[in-house]
């Protein structure tokens, strides 16, 4: 048997719902590129056409909006959940614990239709970014800010986030870099999700499975080790010789290379220039400008891209999000496609049971009674 560690290049499931073609740096959402979508698209537009498999018409996207501002309420039960740990609980840990006990108030909660969990993909999807949003108020001893459903997503999450109306910059930076997160085929977050709705367990059950896997550091969090290497270095004049150093180390630069892209991640792009819009708006270039210059130098020394969690490490800090955040605004996103996910997989389900290759002692062994061990 071929040797298959981390399943990497095995076809695991056929799905409608994300092209990638790392040889190319192509990533594309049901066949529209992505570059097209983070120009052009909304995160709500996004979410329709991840869920339904086409772009919505005007009302439908007017509905679409609607429907996921109106589900961004987060029940009693759940605020009371998230008080209770705000203080000790780590915000990754926070939200997979409420994430899992949204199923007990859930209206849908013991209704597996289709129509019933399409529902459910809408409230998750408003729920999660009040979760955050809250969750983040509470340690803070701040008030919760609750949710405006007339707002757009990433306006109303920096709304209920920071306490005001963000500047308009900024909710549009919010609203690409949603775009650009919402799907990435069948990474480990997203194949967690289909494994467990592949038993047809809950759609509530399967995202919380997602963001456990989301929080392990291999996956999520690498933006976060971005931003603390970047505050390590901590000034334009000290790149160079750091960078250096580091590689002459051996140590890993968080933010470059992927699993799948073989030249620059697409999303990287967006990412890059977004930083540096919003480095310039504000005056503060420092993060923008150093890493600008790491992404040179392991352009020229090692011929590594920077990936998607590069430039988001900057972005997010100068919209004023903190770090330990950057993990959960990925699920604010991403909760997009894995529901679109769930609900292809429901939509054709077959138990994902694969096979291990054995490597233990060979059969027979005896069993050897335990006076003569």
């Amino acid at each position: 048997m071929v040797e298959v560690r981390g399943l990497e290049d095995v076809v695991a499931a056929e799905s409608s719902i994300c092209y990638i073609d790392g040889a190319r740096g192509i990533l594309a959402y049901r066949g529209i590129d992505i570059h097209a979508l983070a120009e052009k698209s909304c995160f709500e537009e996004v979410c329709f056409f991840l869920w339904e498999g086409r772009l919505p018409r005007s009302e439908e996207l007017a509905a679409t909006r609607g429907a996921i501002g109106g589900a961004r309420a987060v029940p009693a039960e759940s605020l009371e959940l998230l008080a209770g740990i705000a203080r000790k609980s780590a915000p990754m840990d926070a939200l997979r614990t409420a994430v899992s006990a949204l199923s007990a108030t859930d209206p849908d909660a013991r209704d597996t239709s289709a129509e019933a969990n399409r529902r459910k993909a809408v409230r998750l999807t408003g729920q999660i970014g009040t979760v955050v949003a809250a969750f983040h108020r509470m340690r803070q001893g701040k008030p919760v800010v609750p949710p405006d459903p007339g707002r757009t997503h990433a306006d109303d999450f920096l709304r209920m986030l920071i306490g005001e109306t963000a500047r308009s910059s900024a909710v549009r930076a919010l609203d690409v870099a949603l775009v650009l997160h919402a799907d990435h085929e069948l990474n480990a977050s997203t194949f967690a999700a289909r494994v467990t709705a592949a038993t047809l367990s809950d759609m509530h059950s399967a995202i919380t499975s997602a963001i456990g896997t989301l929080k392990g550091p291999l996956h999520g969090g690498a933006n976060e080790a971005v931003l603390r290497m970047l505050h390590e270095i901590g000034s334009l004049d000290r790149v160079d010789d750091e960078v250096r150093s580091r590689l002459q180390r051996n140590e890993r630069i968080m933010g470059f290379g992927h699993r799948v892209y073989k030249m620059e991640d697409p999303r990287a792009t967006h990412l890059r220039r977004m930083s540096k819009e919003v480095a310039e708006s504000s005056g503060e270039t420092k993060l923008y400008d150093m890493s600008r210059r790491i992404e040179m130098i392991l352009n020229d020394e090692k011929r590594l891209n920077a990936n998607v969690d590069f430039y988001s490490a900057s972005l997010y800090s100068m919209l004023g999000l903190p770090p330990d955040l950057f993990t959960p605004i990925f699920a604010v996103s991403r909760i997009s496609g894995w529901a679109a996910h769930v609900l292809e997989q429901y939509g054709h389900n077959r138990l994902i049971r694969p096979r291990s290759e054995y490597t233990g002692p060979p059969y027979p062994q005896p069993y050897v009674p335990i006076e003569s061990r």
